[in-house]
């Protein structure tokens, strides 16, 4: 049984986090949140110790390593974006590995120096990437792997459309700050861009076509393919039949205009990303630097309209 603390333990993320930790068998010691209203814990670890301010959190990580002989073995990374970095250095410094929510930190420097970290510690830093555990995305990845063995030079065209309403509350908390969780692509699309590129390979071309406070929408030419991409945070952007049947998300992905549904097998990604990494297997600063580097570059490029290949919804801002 392995030794868990967990910051950010009131985030939306955080209870698919207590619910790994629960289902593979190991124990959540303590948990950190500025943010007191932490009930769901009782659902999970009743008794693990809670903290609202860090410098108490980080005393208790030490002395009951001190005082019990034990240690955390792993620390669970689901404050907000900007914060990854920081925890994670914690988590290293306290003799931990780390476990962190995507998106793994907002820079591709970020990685460089977390990687000169897990050097002189020795300790593992895993990211959360769970589509690539997604039985549907595995098989395509198979599928699209035994295509390309065949016709090495095959090029798919890729439509990728995320539409995940938010309110008004969005723009006024942390995710609403661009500074703070790296704008749209980088809070709703990093998983999307990192699953594209570990199948169809690396990014080549980077391309933005629109970029406002709630949806961001580009091109990227990767080694095998060709993808428009359109992400938002806007309900007026989802289409009727979707808002018709109640629903306030809208996912699709086109290859070569066939739709790969991927709707559902969602709910255990995180207790089988959680039984990877303690087998040692789980995703590491490597897996996570391309789609870092992607977000970054999407964050600082400058948007040039509707020229060129741009995704069909992006007309929906021109009305």
């Amino acid at each position: 049984m392995k030794n868990f603390a967990l910051i950010g333990a009131a985030g939306y993320i955080a209870p698919r986090h207590m619910k790994a930790i629960k289902d593979t068998g190991n124990t959540l010691v303590a948990a950190l949140d500025p943010y007191d209203g932490i009930g769901i814990m009782d659902s999970y670890f009743p008794q693990a110790s809670f903290f609202t301010e860090f410098e108490r959190f980080d005393r208790f990580v030490d002395k009951w390593r001190r005082d019990s002989g034990n240690k955390i073995d792993y620390v669970s990374i689901c404050s907000p974006n900007y914060l990854h970095d920081s925890h994670i250095r914690f988590a290293l410094r306290s003799g931990a590995d780390a476990i962190s929510e995507k998106p793994l930190v907002l820079n591709p420097w970020n990685v460089h120096q977390l990687k000169v970290i897990e050097n002189e510690t020795g300790k593992k830093i895993y990211n959360i990437l769970q589509l690539r555990l997604h039985p549907t995305l595995m098989a395509l990845k198979e599928k699209i792997t035994k295509e390309l063995e065949e016709e090495p030079n095959k090029i798919y065209d890729i439509d990728l459309t995320y539409l995940t309403s938010r309110g008004r509350w969005y723009f006024v908390s942390w995710k609403g700050d661009e500074a703070k969780s790296g704008g749209i692509a980088s809070n709703i699309g990093v998983h999307f861009y990192d699953m594209l590129c570990w199948i169809f390979g690396e990014v080549e071309e980077n391309v933005v076509h629109l970029k406002t406070a709630d949806t961001n929408a580009g091109f990227l030419k990767l080694k095998h393919a060709n993808v428009r991409w359109f992400l938002s945070v806007n309900y007026d952007y989802i289409p009727d039949a979707v808002k018709n049947s109640g629903l306030t998300t809208y996912r699709s992905i086109t290859i070569n205009g066939e739709e790969i549904e991927f709707s559902g097998g969602f709910t255990d990604l995180h207790t089988k990303s959680y039984e990877e990494i303690l087998k040692g297997k789980g995703f590491g600063l490597d897996e996570a630097y391309g789609s870092i580097k992607t977000v970054s570059a999407i964050r600082n490029l400058d948007p040039i309209g509707l020229k060129g290949e741009y995704h069909p919804f992006c007309r929906l801002l021109a009305r």
